[in-house]
């Protein structure tokens, strides 16, 4: 009740103050509704290294995030409020050479919101307003970090960057719906060079997940037990993204006689060559662990009454490079050849997979409504801990990890634009419903029951750079049929989350 009191408080303050005085223009930069930045304003170009750092811009955000979790029948109730903000600092490019950085800060202070420390670990949705080791370690309940802080070289249709970026692809995405971006280190190159056709091409060899501080790797998992500094010895090490495959940890790595330090490789390509047709091919790879290569067709036809359907089609293919028989096929790391047919996986040392997709969207004017489905090989899970979801924009609701070795999914959602119709301005919203299929024989493994979930957004533009955001999703799921929970309803809850961005 707090946490509703004050999101409704803060709301209603921001919307009285800045409504006021804001004028009918765009702002600096927009957040689109999958979190991607869009900046409406960049420097303009110096002709020396002074003007470089005078004429440069700054993007300023404040935010505010609150959740709550209300399980059926799982005492693990809990709630989360981050306030914080960034601001990010562009150049103005010199000799086609400029520099960004980023820096983010988040704090979790009202005690009776978010609990106390040794709680910290049933913090759900909203573990990503704090650092959990922070919190573990120091009793530290805020954040600060460089999350950007990249160099980049322009010429003609090209850019590079190198340094720490955000890199929104199909396997990669900064998932800023938090308070702090998931964000990459290393190098990346896009050229436009070939007409309708972009390509791009990143090699990064670390990442910071949403509720860290520090830059890690990008693949191996870590934990107390298997610290690799047994003075400074923590929970939530390295890469601990709620899809990490916990078999590829540190100990089991180094048991294996392999290294614990990655990269992460990524290319992507997308045409528009052919009317209507938009083709997207990616490929990613961790050397020696693991890679897939991913192709997705997205053609639009007119109709109609204004009115335009798009069939796509997305097939991904996952290729075991070493990482299966150091991990297993299961992203809980608890199966292996000698376990897989008890833990229902054909063959628990290989993570070879694939993962299907298809979608009908139907668009006019304000309105959009799509009926999509997925299917999982009944292999190996799908490896994809870097925030970009392998059926997002198909069949994922919120907070839902659908990817596990033979899932089928069917979903159904429409999203209808208020404020272009010209009924409510600058309202939104979005309601989708998807029915999860998971296989029950791999339960044991750590595979959830089958489960219904609504899922529904209400967005809200104040004014000029100030939105809020209203999240529901109401979880309805079998009981466990497996395992040490048989029985039990553990998977059925209801979330709810409240946002405030105002950007300047």
């Amino acid at each position: 009740m707090k946490l509703v009191k004050m999101s409704i408080a803060a709301a209603v303050a921001c919307m009285v103050v800045t409504s006021a005085n804001a004028a009918d223009t765009k702002p600096k930069r927009e957040i689109k509704g999958n979190m991607m930045e869009v900046y409406n304003t960049l420097p303009g170009t110096a002709d020396n290294i002074t003007d470089a750092f005078a004429n440069g811009v700054f993007y300023g955000r404040l935010r505010m995030n609150t959740f709550k979790w209300d399980y059926k029948d799982v005492d693990q109730d809990n709630s989360a409020l981050g306030l914080g903000g960034s601001m990010i600092y562009k150049t103005a490019p010199f000799a086609g050479l400029s520099a960004t950085a980023g820096l983010y800060y988040s704090n979790s202070p009202f005690v009776g919101i978010r609990g106390d420390n040794d709680n910290v670990g049933i913090v759900k949705a909203g573990k990503d307003t704090i650092s959990r080791k922070s919190v573990k370690e120091n009793g530290d309940w805020s954040m600060t970090t460089l999350a950007q802080a990249y160099l980049q070289y322009d010429y003609s249709k090209t850019s590079v960057k190198a340094g720490r970026q955000i890199f929104e692809s199909f396997i990669t995405a900064s998932n800023d719906t938090k308070m702090i971006p998931n964000t990459f280190e290393g190098f990346s190159v896009e050229t436009k060079e070939v007409p309708q056709t972009t390509l791009r091409a990143a090699y990064f060899y670390a990442q910071k997940l949403r509720d860290h501080t520090t830059f890690h790797d990008v693949i191996t998992f870590d934990t107390n037990s298997i610290s690799k500094d047994a003075t400074n010895a923590s929970d939530w090490d390295n890469n601990d993204d709620s899809a990490v495959h916990k078999g590829l940890s540190f100990k089991n790595f180094t048991d294996a006689g392999e290294d614990t330090e990655h990269k992460l490789i990524v290319a992507d390509i997308k045409n528009t060559s052919i009317e209507n047709l938009q083709i997207d091919v990616t490929y990613a790879a961790v050397p020696d662990v693991i890679s897939s290569i991913t192709g997705e067709l997205n053609y639009m036809i007119g109709l109609p009454s204004g009115f335009s359907l798009t069939p796509g089609v997305r097939y991904m293919k996952q290729i075991d490079n070493g990482g299966g028989k150091i991990g297993g096929a299961s992203l809980s790391g608890k199966v292996n050849a000698a376990n897989e047919a008890a833990m229902g996986y054909t063959d628990g040392s290989s993570l070879d997979s694939s993962l299907a997709m298809a979608r009908l969207v139907l668009k006019k004017g304000p309105l959009q409504a799509q009926i999509a489905y997925s299917a999982v090989a009944d292999e190996g899970d799908i490896v994809a801990p870097w925030r970009g979801f392998p059926t997002g924009g198909y069949t994922r609701a919120m907070a839902q990890y659908n990817w596990a070795a033979n899932t089928k999914t069917t979903e159904a959602e429409v999203k209808y634009d208020f404020g272009k119709a010209n009924l409510i301005p600058g309202f939104s919203a979005m309601a989708r419903y998807a029915m999860q299929d998971f296989d029950d024989s791999k339960q044991v493994a750590g595979v959830q029951a089958d489960s219904n979930i609504l899922h529904m957004d209400f967005i809200q533009k104040v004014a000029t750079g100030l939105e809020a955001k209203f999240r529901v999703g109401l979880v309805s799921a079998d009981k466990m049929s497996y395992g040490s929970s048989a029985g039990k309803d553990t998977n059925s809850y209801n979330e709810y989350r409240f946002e405030l961005n105002y950007l300047f």
